[in-house]
């Protein structure tokens, strides 16, 4: 399933495609509690909610479709026109990012192929939505763009094993981890952490979409290609990544726990290259859709 965020003139919802549609799942859950039990209840009104009272399931969407779709009610809880679509997750709690998950983008940077994955963070309010601008300081050197495959957890990981690890998958979507470079070669130089360099305003478009584990099985071999203005910079597939999903996962959950919402970037292949204002980012996964953000000058 597709498991989108939007937002009208009433606020955020959940959307929830259903074929070329996109169904208000927050009115669905409304309009069935109160036909099955005669009352009004709170109904969800972002992907967030979902994560944090567990209900962030396929089962329980495909219910509440199921009977909207028996009722024939769908032009009662279909997405109104002047939704936009945004993040799916607008700041999560936590962004754990791959650097050199594979190997010829190790090489294209003259750096070793690591050993065992190496992880950095992301500020959550660097997270921006499909269609909105990547807003690039001006005196800060060469930003890059990076097309990455993103690993959305569904369930709280502690210490998970490698073979349970895809339990504890909620999804999946597109993460574009632009990167101011020349800062991070200089904070590297210094021996300081990437945060900065990865974590400025805008520097995590995320989207557009989180399409379900159910429908994206192990193993996850996924082409991914990130072009701009048109031209492919970076073409690739997930089968080439160093440490796979399911190794990462059990890695970091062994120091870290991973909590329902918290997204992992699984790192991305050779092919980086600098942005501009005025530039048009497009990055495509297999099997999830395109995330397009334009670039502006701040």
């Amino acid at each position: 399933m597709h498991v989108a965020q939007f937002e009208d003139r009433s606020g955020p919802f959940v959307g929830i495609r259903e074929g070329k549609k996109w169904i208000n799942y927050g009115k669905a859950e409304r309009v069935m509690y109160m036909l099955r039990h005669g009352v009004v209840a709170a109904g969800t009104e972002t992907i967030e909610d979902l994560f944090a009272r567990g209900l962030f399931e396929p089962a329980l969407f495909r219910e509440v479709l199921g009977y909207i779709r028996r009722e024939r009610l769908e032009r009662f809880v279909s997405a109104s026109r002047d939704a936009r679509l945004v993040a799916p997750l607008r700041s999560p709690r936590k962004i754990i990012a791959l650097g050199l998950n594979y190997a010829l983008h190790a090489k294209e940077g003259a750096l070793p192929v690591p050993d065992e994955p190496i992880i950095f963070m992301k500020a959550g309010s660097s997270v921006i939505g499909p269609d909105e601008p990547v807003r690039l300081p001006r005196g800060m050197g060469r930003m890059d763009h990076e097309v990455e495959l993103a690993v959305v957890i569904g369930r709280k990981a502690v210490a998970v094993r490698e073979k349970d690890a895809w339990g504890h998958v909620a999804g999946y979507t597109i993460c574009n981890d632009i990167s101011a470079r020349d800062i991070q070669t200089a904070d590297l130089g210094k021996k300081h952490p990437w945060f900065r360099s990865k974590s400025f305003d805008t520097f995590t478009p995320l989207g557009p979409w989180i399409v379900t584990a159910d429908e994206i099985r192990p193993p996850v071999h996924l082409d991914l290609e990130c072009r701009v203005n048109g031209r492919i910079r970076q073409k690739a597939n997930t089968r080439d990544l160093i440490f796979g999903i399911a190794e990462v996962i059990s890695w970091i959950s062994r120091t870290i726990t991973l909590d329902p919402g918290d997204v992992i970037s699984t790192g991305t292949p050779e092919g980086i290259g600098p942005v501009k204002g005025g530039d048009l980012i497009v990055c495509r996964i297999q099997g999830i859709g395109e995330l397009r953000n334009p670039v502006r000058w701040r």
